[in-house]
């Protein structure tokens, strides 16, 4: 397992080489920041320590409902513009669907719980802190443990 924290942009293919060695199925997913109505850039915050714990816990929750043989979380913090990622999980396990539903697990709570807070930027400076969504919600909802 990895957990990884940083502001650095990072290398998708660097990162899962030779991830999940001797698994049936890894999954992978990454998040780009959205150029939605004019956004410019978006600014994440977090607690150090904190986030990184929170992160395991999960991560190890996901091995354990899901049977991985290994996990990998990338979020990043400071400032991204549109198109750069922000983060990214990789699961691997014996069969495809146990990887496919840890993925999903995964991003549903990073989504919703993960501690880091987002302020949009744009053309004329920051517009607010994100707020949850219904919709992300919802998702997480069907990992009715996972709140």
């Amino acid at each position: 397992m990895r957990i990884l924290v940083q502001t650095e942009p990072f290398d998708v293919a660097a990162l899962t080489q030779g991830f999940g060695a001797g698994a049936g199925a890894v999954v992978t997913f990454t998040g780009l920041v959205r150029g939605d109505d004019g956004l410019k850039a978006l600014e994440i915050e977090h607690y150090p320590g904190m986030t990184e714990a929170s992160l395991t816990r999960h991560a190890q929750a996901a091995v354990d409902r899901f049977g991985l043989s290994d996990v990998l979380i990338v979020h990043r913090h400071g400032r991204m513009a549109v198109g750069e990622p922000i983060m990214m999980v990789a699961t691997a396990a014996r069969h495809r669907r146990a990887a496919f539903d840890a993925a999903d697990f995964l991003m549903d709570w990073l989504k919703s719980r993960a501690p880091f807070w987002k302020q949009e930027i744009g053309p004329d400076g920051p517009r607010g802190w994100v707020a949850a969504q219904d919709a992300d919600e919802a998702a997480l909802d069907r990992w009715a443990d996972a709140r």
